[in-house]
């Protein structure tokens, strides 16, 4: 019979059903003890601070304009552009000359 190396092995006093038993019965604690574990790692990974990985709040304000009279919308990839990327309209609907290509 083949055994788990991630559950323990029943000693010698513990054959039988019983042992099996006891077995299954430890894979949720260290499942737990996994769990605990992983919530030490992540406090640990979240103390890091990275170069360039924070906005400071006065950089992330941003001046939302609507669509200007010499923009259009792309009916295909929908990114406002200027009218010189216009490259066809048909039935409203109005291409940039990327979509285009």
């Amino acid at each position: 019979m083949t055994t788990g190396f991630h559950r323990p092995r029943a000693s010698r006093r513990q054959t039988g059903p019983a042992a099996a038993n006891n077995a299954h019965g430890t894979v949720p604690n260290k499942a737990a003890l996994n769990a605990v574990i992983d919530v030490a790692d992540t406090e640990l990974a979240e103390s890091y601070e990275l170069p360039g990985g924070e906005l400071p709040p006065d950089e992330l304000a941003l001046e939302i304009l609507a669509e200007q009279l010499d923009e259009f919308t792309c009916s295909s990839c929908f990114l406002v552009r200027h009218r010189s990327q216009l490259a066809r309209e048909k039935n409203g609907l109005k291409f940039c000359k990327d979509c285009e290509g």
